[in-house]
């Protein structure tokens, strides 16, 4: 498992967003050196994980349990199949783009060490919104993307650290519980009787998805 790139934006200007002057980030390209991560403060005030990184839109991205995304090689693989054209490392916008890490299957509150500092901690999945159906160009995309249920995944800084393209990727912690980024995903956007599932997963998990999850569980007598 290795780090193929790590993947910066910087604000730009387009029609297509709801930030209030009209800026966003989403447009990431790999960084040619090293890059310090760490955490950035809390949602709202906080942006990006990653120096360098720009979050324009504060109201729902970024911040301290939204510090870093990743998406997997992999999973760009499979929808450059589907959609008949290649994807960039950083192609939706993610901070991450490892190799042989299954992202959307990994654990809520599992952690990973990148390099020889960095470790990170696993959130939640990505919800799709419609920059992102912008960004990337295709019709439907929030639905398709939605309906494949493999998001990518939003992690925490645990231990601050810089990192470079070819760093190892390695699993140091897996909670004892069963609630995967997949399964949160589902859980919040297509199959919201899964929501006391996630209760497992206690605070590693994104606070806004434990919120849901005990609001829904104490509604139903779940």
């Amino acid at each position: 498992m290795k780090l193929l790139s790590l993947n910066l934006g910087r604000a730009q200007s387009v029609p297509y967003t709801d930030q209030p002057e009209g800026l966003t980030g989403i447009d990431k390209r790999p960084a040619d050196g090293p890059v310090r991560v760490s955490a950035p403060g809390p949602k709202g005030t906080g942006g990006s994980g990653l120096a360098g990184d720009q979050v324009c839109d504060r109201r729902h991205h970024g911040g301290n349990d939204q510090a870093v995304y990743a998406v997997a090689r992999e999973d760009l693989d499979d929808w450059e199949r589907e959609l008949g054209r290649p994807l960039a490392n950083g192609a939706f916008g993610e901070n991450l783009t490892p190799l042989g890490v299954d992202v959307s299957g990994a654990q809520i509150g599992e952690r990973w060490r990148i390099g020889a500092e960095l470790v990170l901690e696993v959130t939640c999945g990505r919800i799709p919104c419609h920059t992102f159906q912008e960004h990337v160009g295709e019709k439907r995309w929030v639905k398709r993307f939605t309906e494949r249920g493999a998001p990518g995944a939003y992690l925490r800084v645990i231990e601050p650290g810089e990192i470079r393209a070819g760093d190892p990727v390695e699993v140091v912690h897996r909670p004892d519980h069963d609630v995967t980024v997949a399964l949160q995903f589902r859980a919040v956007t297509t199959e919201r009787g899964l929501l006391p599932r996630l209760l497992a997963a206690g605070e590693a998990l994104h606070p806004e998805a434990l919120a849901a999850a005990r609001k829904y569980a104490a509604a139903n007598g779940a």
